[in-house]
């Protein structure tokens, strides 16, 4: 069922419509090297397929996961021989799974794609700026290509349905139209998935004689949604959760917590990412915030999935509703950052240790004033940071939440200082 045209393909019109930018360079007759980024699924070898044939130009094909530097060279070998010819003809080589090269088979592909020997197409599920070596990527256009909608599945779920040349053939209303809406929800934006569910429902039903829609529940069954535990995807939606929260928005910190636990992400990682966002975004703010983070955490420890997942989405909404304060977290870095530009102060004699006589000679500790000696156990005007850092602040608390409180306690006691 791969579309043999362009105007065939489904989805992906920010690409292919009439100005878009794929399009228009096809329309203009230049081929480009080039990356297709997008989920399993959404056609990046048929466009690949699709592009050299719209230019007339040689297509070789080789994937990430066999081929090694030697089979590299065999490509491009092809491509100038083609280059060369009584009647020269362009060359795409398009590698599928491209971020599983290593950086000298990238790299090897790297004068050929420069001096136009060939137009590289490469295939990935995975980001490019991580995956691809910053040579090869200067020297390719980066295209998006997006999941597919439901409707469009259900386009290509019908065609392949009634396409008698390339498809089962089936007569229309063969099988019933809940049946494809239903299939078309399923494929999660994956069209390889639901032209499979697709044919397995047809098999199904003919063997059973059934078009009763328990009968595709069973085949479907619970169903799965995209979640790479190591890929873009996952941190996608790590950051999603992170943000809805920091936005103090439940509802979003909700969906997202559920999708990840969907995906099969462990409920314990979950966990240590809600507990640093407690005293990241949420902070002094509200300190009980990162106690109900640790407690949560403890309890799914206890009890283990699926019980303990509810004491984590408990501490997911108290988190989103929180007070949200990162003055802790802003004071921290700016500290960090003073130590590394103004390197080791000295400590100010008169806090130093002094646990000998010749320290103490030495006027180590000499006009320490012990606070709980002084009034409101505070000796005012002491001071504590080096010379050339005095009164210094890095800590500025928000007015939100136990903050308020915080900033009128430091108001006094800089006041006194």
């Amino acid at each position: 069922m791969r579309p043999r045209l362009l105007d065939e393909v489904v989805g992906q019109e920010h690409l292919l419509g009439q100005g878009a930018p794929l399009r228009a360079l096809l329309e203009a007759g230049k081929i480009p090297s080039m990356v297709f980024w997008g989920p399993p699924g959404v056609g990046k070898t048929t466009l690949a397929r699709l592009v050299a044939q719209y230019v007339d130009a040689n297509f070789l094909t080789l994937s990430a996961v066999l081929a090694g530097v030697k089979d590299i060279r065999e490509a491009t070998a092809q491509a100038q021989m083609a280059l060369e010819a009584k009647e020269p003809r362009r060359t795409v080589l398009f590698v599928d799974e491209i971020h599983r090269f290593n950086k000298s088979q990238q790299d090897a592909l790297l004068p050929f794609v420069e001096d136009g020997t060939l137009a590289l197409i490469g295939a990935t599920t995975e980001n490019p700026s991580f995956e691809l070596n910053g040579a090869l990527l200067s020297r390719l256009r980066v295209f998006v290509l997006r999941s597919l909608s439901e409707e469009a599945i259900l386009t290509l779920l019908h065609r392949a349905l009634t396409d008698a040349e390339k498809g089962l053939g089936e007569p229309e209303g063969s099988i019933p139209y809940s049946w494809l809406t239903r299939i078309s929800q399923a494929a999660d934006g994956d069209a390889r998935r639901g032209l499979v569910l697709l044919e397995t429902a047809v098999e199904l039903s003919r063997a059973e004689e059934s078009k009763d829609d328990k009968l595709l529940e069973k085949l479907i069954g619970r169903g799965f949604r995209r979640f790479d535990k190591q890929g873009e995807n996952f941190y996608d939606q790590i950051s999603a959760l992170h943000k809805s929260v920091r936005g103090s928005d439940p509802d979003a910190a909700l969906y997202w917590f559920a999708r990840m636990l969907d995906g099969g992400v462990d409920g314990g990682y979950v966990a240590r990412r809600l507990t640093r966002m407690a005293y990241e975004d949420i902070g002094l703010a509200d300190p009980r915030a990162l106690q109900m983070a640790l407690n949560a955490w403890d309890a799914f420890d206890r009890i283990g999935s699926p019980e303990g997942e509810l004491a984590l989405a408990q501490v997911v909404v108290y988190l989103a509703v929180a007070p949200k304060s990162n003055a802790v977290y802003t004071a921290y870095n700016k500290v960090r950052a003073t130590v590394e530009a103004t390197g080791t102060l000295d400590v100010p004699m008169h806090i130093r240790n002094a646990p000998t006589k010749l320290m103490k000679d030495l006027d180590y500790g000499k006009g320490y004033r012990y606070d709980h000696d002084e009034e409101g156990a505070h000796a005012a005007g002491q001071q504590f940071l080096p010379d050339g850092l005095q009164g210094t602040v890095f800590y500025e608390p928000v007015g939100r939440g136990l903050e308020i409180k915080i900033a009128e306690r430091l108001v006094q006691l800089r006041k006194k200082s």
